[in-house]
């Protein structure tokens, strides 16, 4: 009892005398619980501020090619707009033709799989009856009738959100811009709220910055990469819905290795339904789809990451599961940055028992 209590003691001592491990821990303490407990109300807000995160590093660049502020800010916001409006109203209506086609055709991939299944008990008698077989295809068509509504739900739930949806299309760049536009007084308001005592913070910051930008920005350079020689290359060996499975081969680096373990379903699915599977087409598509993926995980990840914060893959998973559940869809998708902002604070907190922190 006496160990544990002088070990809390110590703890104590080495902590709290330090006013700036303290206020780090107010800074932390307060914008989780302000993120947590606002998120579906300030949404839009958050995403704003991630939006000009992003482009404030493009700013810069301009800035530091003797480009005032304000035109900088006009040229980075214009090609951001173009870019969402050709993004809005060509490549994802294209996608969602592709999708509700590949959708429309699931029944007859799904028969064409079931057909192929019911000759292995002839093929192979030994290993595997037909009553088996019958019984995963009838355990697979409840689970799929079952993802199915879910999906109609889904759907009916986006088209109620739809107006939402129209108004952040409005707020959400109006927001970018004054926040890029105004970025020095924003700032110089919000750190007057800020304890005076606040270098380790300040030094906390650097380090996350420096490291969620190299993540992002050669994450945002992977999805392109991906998704332009997946184009290419199912276009060229004339798979269908060649945009939609290059667009999702993009996007699966979003969950590192759930993403890719999701997307090779539908990847090969529509490869088997179009060419059968002992075909040398299918053949050629599946090696083509495994040279991609290797070509991403020993070429890419290593060239774009290399100024990267290294997490550890269970550290990634960890971290998928934790802010997906606080926060669905959008903690996943920032589930590895907000990992790095925590091992950015984990990696300086034992420096905070020291009594001189610059």
């Amino acid at each position: 009892m006496n160990l544990s209590n002088q070990f809390i003691n110590r703890a104590f001592k080495r902590f709290l005398p330090n006013p700036q491990a303290v206020s780090l821990a107010i800074i932390l303490l307060v914008s989780f619980v302000l993120i947590y407990s606002l998120a579906d109300l300030l949404m839009p807000v958050f995403v704003s501020i991630g939006i000009a995160y992003l482009l404030e590093g493009i700013v810069r660049k301009a800035e530091r090619h003797n480009m005032p502020r304000l035109p900088a800010v006009t040229l980075v916001f214009t090609l951001f707009v173009t870019s969402l409006v050709f993004l809005l109203f060509i490549l994802i209506p294209i996608i969602s033709q592709q999708a509700v086609e590949l959708v429309q055709q699931v029944p007859d991939i799904i028969s064409h799989a079931q057909t192929g299944i019911m000759r292995l008990p002839k093929l192979y008698p030994k290993l595997i009856s037909e009553s088996k077989i019958q019984e995963i295809l009838l355990v697979g068509q409840k689970e799929l009738l079952s993802y199915s509504q879910s999906l109609l739900s889904v759907s009916a739930a986006s088209v109620m959100g739809l107006i939402s949806a129209m108004i952040y299309l409005f707020l959400v760049p109006m927001m970018v811009f004054f926040l890029l536009k105004d970025k020095v007084v924003l700032v110089a308001w919000f750190t007057q709220f800020l304890p005076k005592e606040r270098h380790l913070s300040i030094d906390v910051w650097r380090e996350v910055d420096t490291q969620i930008g190299n993540y992002v920005r050669g994450k945002f350079a992977e999805v392109l990469i991906l998704c332009a020689v997946s184009y290419v290359t199912y276009a060229v060996m004339g798979l269908n819905y060649a945009l939609l499975l290059a667009v999702l081969m993009g996007l699966q680096v979003i969950l590192p290795y759930i993403g890719a373990t999701l997307v090779t379903f539908p990847v090969l699915g529509v490869a088997y339904f179009q060419s059968g599977l002992t075909n040398d087409d299918f053949m050629a598509i599946v090696i083509a789809y495994a040279i991609i993926q290797a070509v991403d995980g020993v070429l890419l990840v290593p060239l774009l990451f290399s100024e990267a914060v290294n997490l550890h893959a269970i550290a990634i998973i960890v971290a998928i599961l934790f802010f997906g559940g606080l926060w669905g869809f959008w903690g996943v998708f920032l589930a590895i940055p907000l990992a790095t902002v925590v091992k950015a604070v984990l990696t300086a907190w034992p420096r905070l028992g020291e009594t001189n922190v610059a």
